[in-house]
C-alpha cells in the first residue's frame, strides 16, 4: 500500500510514501517520514494501492519508494471537508497545499492533560440577560434565516456581543454549531468570560497562546462533536464544526484577522468562504466597520442591523481637543488636571499611546546622527527599564553609546516617546497615584495581562496606561476618563488605511469612559486639531468620515474599488533583490499584455517604505484592479514561468493589510 503526503513546503505537489506492512494509516494523519535527508512531517491526503511511473522515476532515473517511519496520529486528524477548504486556501493565496494544511491544522504531537482554559461543568444557560427592543430586534433578524450575511453596528457599550451570545444560543438550540471570532484572546478576556459563563463545557478554545498540545486535544474534542461553540482568534476559523449554523465575527475592523506570515489569508475571507460553502449564517459586528465592510453596507449586499443605545447607563462621552502646539510637555496641563480630579472623585483613567518603549530615537546633537538597527533601516527605540536600544522588526538589541560613533561627541539626547517615558512622567507629576502599564514589553508573562486587568478592574489601580492592550475589551463602570496621548501619530504611515485606523482606535479607546454612567470625558491630544480625521472621531461623526475616506478611495482607486496583490521581493544581496524585481516586472507586463487584462495596473517595482528588514533589501510590485479575478489569473501565470534565483524570496500578499 502506499500514501501521498503533503509537507508545509512551497512545492504544490503530493509525496509518495510505501505504508509498512502492518501498519494502518488513513488519509487525514500524520506522519514522519524522511523527505531528503531529513526527518519531517506531513499530513496523509490518500491511499493507494499503486504508484504511477513518475512516482518510481525521475526521467531515465529509477526512484526508490522510502517507507513512513511512524504515524503521528492513531485516528484522522481532518477529512474531505479540511482538504476541501486547504484547497481553497492554496488556490486564494498562492501558497502549496501542505503549508494551507500547515496554518489550518494543530501542531501537538500529543494531547495535553489540561484544556486550553478551565471549564464549568455547565449546560446551556436559560437565564440570558433580557434583551433591549433594538437588540430584540437584531437577534430575531438573524436567526430568522438559514444563512446570510449581516453586520451588527453599533457604538461602543451598545450591546452587540448579548446580540451575538443570543444568537448563537438559538443556533445551538437548532442543533447546529458556533464558530465565534474574536480578534485577539487577551485583549476581549470579558467576551471570553461571558461564552465561557453561558456555555461551559460545550464551547472550546483555539488561539495561538495555548499550547500545541492544548490545541490538539480541543481540536479533537471540536472533531468528535463534543464542543458545539468554537471561540478564538484568527486560526479559529479552520476549526473542524460539523452542520455549522452561525459564524460571529467580532470587532470585525481589527488588522489582527489577517496573517502577517505566509500565507497572508483574512480570517474574514475565510468565514466568507465558508459561510457560502456550508450555507449558514455570518455575523460581523464593530463600533468601527472597515471601509469595505461600509461600503458592502451601503450597497446593501450585508444587511446592517443597528443599535443605538448605551445600556448600562452610560452616555457616549464627551471629547475636548487639545492643541499640543501649545503645551510644554507631553502630557498636557488639561489632561494632568481632568487626571486629578477623576482621582479625586474616586474614578478611574485610562491612557492610551500605539507606541511602546521610552524614546524612538537616539541622536547626537552635534553631527545628527541618529542610530538605526544594523539589520533593518528603522531607528532604534530606547528601553530605559532594560537599558538598551531595541529594534522592534529584528529585535536587536545594543547598549546605549556614551559618545557618538561618527563624531565622539557627548552632547547626544533621546528623543520622541513611548509608554515607559509617559509612566515615568506621570509617577514624577502625580506620586500619590496607583499607576499600571500595559504594553508588549510588560506584559510577557502570560497571566500579566490578566492579573492587571483584574486589577484595574477591582479598582487597585488609579490609572491604566497602555497601548492598543488598552483600547479595547474593557468594560470597567469606574472609568470616566480617557487621555490619548498622541491621538494622530498614526497618520505620519505611508499606508491609504493610515486614516481609516487612526480614526477606529481613537473611537474604540474613547468608548471606554463613561460606558456605566454619564459624564464620561475624553482628553485627545493632537498636532493636527483640525484635521478630519481628528475631528469625527471627536464629534463621533462615523458616517461623515465614511462619506469622505470612500470620496478620496475612489478617486485614488484604493479598496474597496479596487483589489491589490503585493508582491515583495527580497534578498540579503540588494544586486540580486532589485534584478530580480525588475524582471518579474517584466514578464507581468508581458503577461498583461498577451491576455489583455482590462482595468489591471502594474505598479512598481520601488524600495518598501522600510527598504531593508533583518538584513533583507526590499521591493515591492502592486497589481491592481477592479475585481480580483484578472490580477489572480495574471500572477498564477506569471508564476507558472518566473524561475526565481537562489538566495531571493518572493512574498505574495492578497488584500494586504500592511504596505510597510
Amino acid at each position: 500500500m502506499y500514501c501521498s503526503i503533503v509537507f508545509n513546503v512551497p512545492v504544490n505537489k503530493a509525496f509518495t510514501y510505501e505504508i509498512p506492512e502492518g501498519m494502518i494509516a488513513e488519509p487525514g494523519m500524520r506522519a514522519e517520514v524522511m523527505f531528503g535527508k531529513r526527518k519531517i512531517i506531513g499530513w496523509i491526503i490518500a491511499i493507494s494501492e499503486t504508484v504511477s511511473l513518475q512516482d518510481i522515476s525521475n526521467g531515465d532515473k529509477p526512484l526508490t519508494i522510502k517507507p513512513i517511519l511512524r504515524l503521528i496520529d492513531r485516528e484522522p486528524l481532518f477529512g474531505a471537508e479540511t482538504i476541501a477548504l486547504a484547497e481553497w486556501l492554496c488556490s486564494m493565496y498562492f501558497c502549496s497545499l501542505g503549508e494551507a494544511l500547515g496554518v489550518m491544522l494543530p501542531g501537538g504531537k500529543r494531547e495535553s492533560s489540561e484544556p486550553a482554559l478551565p471549564f464549568e461543568d455547565m449546560e446551556i444557560s436559560d437565564h440570558s440577560i433580557t434583551p433591549s427592543p433594538e437588540q430584540q430586534q437584531a437577534i430575531d433578524a438573524i436567526i430568522s434565516e438559514h444563512s446570510g450575511i449581516w453586520y451588527l453596528y453599533g457604538k461602543t457599550g451598545t450591546g452587540k456581543t448579548e446580540v451575538f451570545l443570543q444568537a448563537a444560543e438559538a443556533t445551538l438550540k437548532e442543533g447546529r454549531s458556533v464558530l465565534y471570532l474574536v480578534p485577539e484572546i487577551a485583549l476581549t478576556h470579558q467576551v471570553i468570560d461571558s461564552i465561557q459563563k453561558r456555555f461551559g463545557s460545550c464551547c472550546a478554545i483555539l488561539h495561538s497562546g495555548i499550547t500545541p498540545s492544548q490545541k490538539l486535544k480541543e481540536w479533537k474534542r471540536i472533531q468528535k462533536g463534543s464542543a458545539s461553540i468554537v471561540v478564538g482568534a484568527r486560526s479559529a476559523a479552520f476549526a473542524p464544526l460539523t452542520n455549522l449554523g452561525l459564524i460571529i465575527l467580532d470587532e470585525e475592523h481589527e488588522a489582527s484577522y489577517k496573517s502577517g506570515s505566509f500565507p497572508h489569508y483574512h480570517a474574514r475571507q475565510v468565514a466568507l468562504h465558508r459561510a457560502s460553502v456550508e450555507k449558514t449564517r455570518i455575523v460581523m459586528g464593530s463600533a468601527t466597520p472597515s471601509v469595505e465592510a461600509w461600503h458592502l453596507m451601503q450597497r446593501g449586499i450585508i444587511k446592517k442591523l443597528t443599535l443605538t443605545k448605551r445600556l448600562a447607563g452610560g452616555a457616549m462621552p464627551s471629547v475636548e481637543i487639545v492643541d499640543m502646539k501649545h503645551e510644554e510637555s507631553i502630557l498636557s496641563k488639561r489632561l494632568i488636571e481632568s487626571i486629578i480630579q477623576e482621582h479625586e472623585q474616586g474614578g478611574q483613567t485610562i491612557l492610551f499611546l500605539n507606541r511602546r518603549g521610552f524614546s524612538n530615537n537616539w541622536n547626537c546633537k552635534t553631527c545628527g546622527l541618529i542610530l538605526k538597527c544594523k539589520q533593518c533601516d528603522v531607528p532604534l527605540t530606547y528601553h530605559k527599564s532594560k537599558g538598551k536600544l531595541i529594534c522592534h522588526y529584528c529585535g536587536y538589541q545594543e547598549i546605549p553609546p556614551a559618545s557618538c560613533p561618527e563624531c565622539s561627541s557627548l552632547d547626544i539626547t533621546y528623543s520622541g516617546f513611548g509608554t515607559e517615558r509617559i509612566e515615568e512622567t506621570i509617577q514624577n507629576l502625580l506620586p500619590g497615584l496607583t499607576i499600571a502599564r500595559l504594553d508588549t514589553d510588560i506584559a510577557v508573562k502570560k497571566e500579566v495581562i490578566k492579573n492587571t486587568l483584574a486589577d484595574f478592574a477591582e479598582g487597585k489601580i488609579d490609572v491604566l496606561l497602555g497601548t492598543q492592550m488598552v483600547a479595547k475589551g474593557l468594560n470597567i463602570p469606574r472609568v470616566k476618563l480617557v487621555g490619548i496621548v498622541m491621538a494622530d501619530m498614526g497618520l505620519a504611515i505611508p499606508d491609504f488605511r493610515a486614516q481609516e485606523r487612526t480614526f477606529a482606535l481613537i473611537t474604540q479607546v474613547a468608548g471606554r469612559a463613561g460606558r456605566f454612567t454619564k459624564g464620561g470625558k475624553v482628553i485627545l491630544q493632537t498636532w493636527r486639531p483640525k484635521y478630519f480625521v481628528i475631528q469625527h472621531a471627536a464629534n463621533n461623526e462615523l458616517e461623515d468620515f465614511y462619506e469622505k475616506e470612500l470620496v478620496q478611495r475612489r478617486e485614488q482607486f484604493f479598496p474597496p474599488f479596487s483589489r491589490i496583490i503585493r508582491l515583495i521581493i527580497r534578498s540579503k544581496n540588494l544586486d540580486k533583490a532589485q534584478t530580480t524585481a525588475q524582471e518579474l516586472c517584466r514578464i507581468c507586463e508581458h503577461y498583461q499584455k498577451m491576455f489583455t487584462y482590462n482595468g489591471s495596473e502594474l505598479l512598481g517595482p520601488i524600495e518598501c517604505p522600510i527598504f531593508r528588514i533583518t538584513g533583507y533589501y526590499r521591493y515591492h510590485i502592486l497589481l491592481r484592479a477592479s475585481d480580483l479575478k484578472p490580477i489572480h489569473d495574471l500572477l498564477y501565470s506569471v508564476l507558472q514561468t518566473f524561475q526565481k534565483p537562489g538566495g531571493v524570496d518572493i512574498d505574495i500578499d492578497v488584500d494586504p493589510q500592511n504596505f510597510m
